[in-house]
């Protein structure tokens, strides 16, 4: 668990939090665990948590945008494709504790799974550090998914000069993963390094996926 806090850029002070937020139902039922003891309840409330950090994060960076267009952008951004896909970068997955048959079945996978495990490792931020570390936790994050949404900064550009100081390879991006119906398309990009996943972000176009992608991993740098 220690990697992980490093990932997340918080250390918990009741580590028992962020095992819970981790700990998923079917573990809890073939552990004989008592049913508050999974994730539910931490994810109910991270749910919460994460619409009024965003909402907030988006009311302060867009202070002309109408209701209906804050409304939408909230809900591009807290999409479960889009949790998902932040829960990938977190590495979430490999730390998840599953029941045998979730597992074998592929649940460290699942965008369902991973989303709603990132809103509990959120609610465990919240009861543990306050308000003030959840909406700091929700901002590095979010925040340059909902610039790279808005205003398609040149994130790639930036991410790139970034490590060309370092290196002289590129970054490398690809689509894995297309949600919904044509009309109404989210698609999911992933941006790799010399080998290594930066990030992933997902958007209405795939340059739009690319540089939400690309905003996440200037987030992680």
């Amino acid at each position: 668990m220690d990697n992980l806090q490093k990932i997340l850029g918080y250390t918990f002070r009741d580590k028992d939090l962020l095992t819970q937020a981790l700990t998923h139902a079917s573990y809890a039922y073939e552990n004989n665990l008592p049913a508050n003891a999974c994730n539910e309840r931490m994810e109910f409330l991270g749910d919460a948590v994460l619409e009024f950090c965003v909402s907030e994060l988006l009311y302060t960076l867009y202070p002309t945008f109408p209701e209906g267009k804050l409304t939408a952008r909230r809900a591009a951004l807290v999409c479960e494709p889009q949790l998902a896909a932040l829960a990938r970068t977190l590495q979430l997955g490999k730390h998840i504790r599953l029941g045998h048959g979730e597992a074998q079945s592929g649940g460290r996978e699942k965008d369902s799974l991973l989303s709603d495990a990132f809103e509990a490792v959120l609610g465990a931020i919240y009861i543990d550090g306050g308000a003030d570390t959840a909406r700091g936790f929700v901002s590095r994050l979010f925040k340059p998914l909902a610039i790279a949404a808005t205003t398609l900064r040149d994130n790639k550009t930036t991410l790139q000069e970034i490590l060309q100081k370092n290196s002289r390879e590129t970054a490398v991006y690809h689509i894995i993963g297309e949600f919904g119906p044509p009309h109404d398309r989210l698609f999911t990009a992933q941006v790799t390094h010399q080998g290594k996943v930066l990030g992933e972000g997902t958007g209405r176009s795939k340059k739009d996926a690319e540089q939400a992608a690309a905003g996440v991993a200037l987030g992680g740098l």
